[in-house]
């Protein structure tokens, strides 16, 4: 951003903060715009192909018109991080709010699990996703993508379930710490983290640094073909690959019911 540009900037902030002046409101909007469109398409990338985009884009841009107008300007933290927790917050609690999960792949999903326990048993090992498509006559692709999915939507449940649910036993009038965790859930969370890096690090160099690009430095999927010199399509195949294998180790910590 140059000199005139960031100074531009201010002066609508100033306007919007003193005055809530619209035209500065519009005009912070098309600035920040493009944080809608990045977390629309690194959520999207994990989501089946009947969500449509534009309707995650309206959620994002409902969560960065909360931003604007609950962003203190006197604190230290820059808009760009504020709006993001806003933003990416506003269309994870629209997608939870629908059953966007299609029922044919909520029960492809439980066949796949099924058939790769049985398998596990049988071999005495992790079955692998090119022998769990061949014993239920599908593709391999379909078995990424259907544990892809359901993977993600139980993230969405469970993250919902943990905010909505409160002990029986706290009075009615006490307020929930919900940013504070309990020892033994800070201890469970430790454990599951260093269960999971010893699970990643048996992934191939490729495939770790693919969950690297996409998890630590939040690159998109099309960005991380740029950076690695492959395809998108190649780079969300190898993402599906990694989330299968690791979705024994995730399914055992954290979904059973």
């Amino acid at each position: 951003m140059n000199q005139s540009t960031a100074s531009q900037e201010k002066h609508y902030w100033k306007l919007w903060t003193d005055t809530r002046d619209p035209y500065a409101g519009d005009m912070l909007v098309k600035r920040y715009m493009s944080l809608v469109h990045y977390h629309v398409q690194r959520i999207s990338s994990g989501l089946p192909k009947n969500i449509v985009k534009d309707d995650l884009k309206s959620l994002g841009l409902m969560g960065l018109l909360d931003a604007l107008q609950k962003f203190d300007t006197a604190r230290d933290l820059k808009f760009d991080t504020y709006a993001s927790f806003r933003i990416r917050g506003a269309i994870i609690d629209g997608l939870r709010k629908e059953d966007w999960l299609p029922r044919s792949t909520r029960e492809k999903a439980k066949k796949i699990e099924a058939k790769a326990e049985e398998l596990e048993q049988n071999h005495f090992r992790k079955a692998r996703p090119e022998e769990v498509a061949d014993a239920l006559g599908i593709e391999v692709t379909e078995v990424y993508q259907v544990t892809q999915e359901h993977l993600y939507a139980n993230i969405l449940s469970i993250e919902e379930q943990s905010s909505d649910q409160t002990d029986p036993d706290t009075p009615a009038y006490s307020l929930k710490d919900t940013k504070s965790m309990l020892p033994e859930q800070q201890l469970i969370k430790n454990e599951l983290i260093g269960d999971l890096s010893a699970q990643i690090s048996q992934l191939n160099e490729k495939e770790q640094l693919v969950l690297s690009l996409f998890y630590s430095e939040e690159l998109t999927l099309t960005e991380i073909g740029e950076v690695l010199g492959l395809s998108t399509s190649r780079i969300s195949q190898i993402h599906s690959k990694c989330l299968f294998k690791l979705r024994k180790l995730l399914s055992s910590e954290y979904y059973q019911s």
